[in-house]
């Protein structure tokens, strides 16, 4: 493939590197610049790739302004069994993006024009720097001042990125004043941040089962706890027919665990928190914030990627969660297609449908799977979990199932939530 607006080949590291990244941070949408290959496709290869990968982050780290931490993934490739580097670059919100050496000058910003990277003018700067966005998480003063990092130090820690003396502003989570920024809250040992888990009994919001809140700790912490709890309720669950028993989980888990983690990621935090809501045909996942200004719907189907919060992008993909810029949405859209995704000014929606055959409502059991007042009839003190895997139903179904007895006057509950046990009144 030849070079376009949105990829630039290069033979290997050179001196006009930083323009082309600097073009790409101003360009909607971004780009990549892929090392190895040379001007008319040649693949080439890197000889010394590690060398070279070291160099790339600490030049774009080092050479560019503003903070360029989050926006750019640095990919080692084989291409026709030679080493090639992808620099995956998004575009910037704090843009113009300029050439550190040169400052905020026509001869420092540059933008992406065809296949080739041009200086840009003093008007352009202009309009850039006016639409610049002011409201960011480094710029956004922690309410809290008095805060502690010990989680995610152990996270870094395991994962063998030891943490360094400046290892809180080698993350970006101090104003330039010295405060520290709401990026650092939400990262911090203790915050008030909380993510919300809410289950319903049908298809709206009248008969809320439960609700659970994930947070007030480091985001990492929350994040994983969350995605914990989602594997619990998105539990694979069977459908047994005359020839043998058919397995599903009731909605994609990579697919799931994507929206979850960009909700998280990418939510606007001046506006609110993200929340996931099972129902009985499906889960939403909401997080506040539309699409990030500047990038349009037909970029974001494109996984082209403009991080909302680079801080965050940044530790989220140090910690494994995110990979690539713009990957996760591309795992979503190999299970689902767009109609999934809303989008308003306020709030981005992701809505995945239970798989239709074996949504578990009130429609004919099998008979070889013993019903909720079976089991409770032979086991009094059955719990939870046990009248899961018993039944072979989801939870939700039996919260649900649980609900409707009680409320028809055949079932209630004698002592603690724990130690109590189930009294049948009457079986119809």
């Amino acid at each position: 493939m030849l070079e376009n607006n949105r990829i630039e080949y290069k033979r290997e590291l050179n001196d006009r590197f930083e323009r082309s990244v600097v073009s790409f941070l101003n360009y909607a949408g971004g780009g990549e610049i892929v090392l190895g290959i040379d001007n008319s496709g040649e693949v080439t290869g890197i000889s010394n790739p590690d060398t070279v990968q070291l160099k790339i982050v600490d030049r774009i780290k080092n050479n560019i302004k503003p903070q360029t931490l989050g926006l750019f993934d640095v990919v080692l490739e084989k291409i026709d069994d030679k080493d090639v580097i992808r620099v995956i670059v998004s575009a910037g919100r704090q843009r113009p993006y300029y050439i550190r050496k040169f400052g905020m000058t026509e001869q420092g910003c540059f933008i992406r024009v065809g296949s080739s990277s041009q200086h840009m003018s003093e008007q352009m700067i202009e309009d850039l720097l006016a639409k610049r966005q002011q409201i960011t998480l480094q710029i956004m003063t922690s309410p809290r001042q008095n805060l502690t990092f010990k989680q995610l130090r152990i996270y870094y820690e395991e994962k063998s990125l030891k943490p360094t003396e400046q290892f809180i502003e080698s993350l970006d989570l101090r104003q330039s004043s010295g405060e520290f920024n709401y990026a650092a809250y939400l990262l911090a040992d203790q915050n008030g941040v909380s993510i919300k888990v809410a289950v319903y009994a049908g298809t709206d919001k009248v008969d809320l089962l439960e609700t659970r809140e994930y947070g007030n700790c480091c985001l990492i912490t929350a994040t994983q706890r969350l995605l914990d709890r989602l594997d619990s309720e998105n539990r694979t669950f069977a459908k047994i027919t005359s020839k043998k028993r058919l397995e599903r989980e009731r909605v994609n888990t990579v697919a799931l665990r994507e929206a979850v983690i960009n909700a998280i990621v990418h939510n606007d935090y001046v506006k609110g928190f993200p929340l996931v809501e099972f129902f009985s045909d499906r889960v939403v996942v909401t997080s506040c914030g539309g699409l990030v200004e500047g990038l349009s719907e037909v970029d974001f189907f494109k996984c082209r990627s403009m991080p909302r919060n680079r801080e965050l992008m940044c530790v989220f993909r140090d910690m494994e969660l995110v990979e690539q810029i713009g990957s996760g949405l591309s795992r979503i859209l190999k299970v689902y297609d767009r109609s999934v995704f809303e989008f308003t000014q306020s709030f981005t929606v992701v809505t995945f449908p239970f798989e239709e055959a074996f949504i578990l409502l009130n429609e004919k059991i099998n008979g070889a799977i013993k019903s909720v007042l079976d089991v409770i009839k032979e086991y009094p003190d059955v719990t939870i979990p046990q009248l899961v895997e018993l039944t072979d139903r989801p939870k939700i179904t039996i919260y649900r199932e649980l609900k409707k007895h009680q409320a028809n006057g055949q079932l209630h509950r004698e002592g603690s939530r724990k130690k109590g046990r189930w009294v049948i009144d009457d079986i119809k």
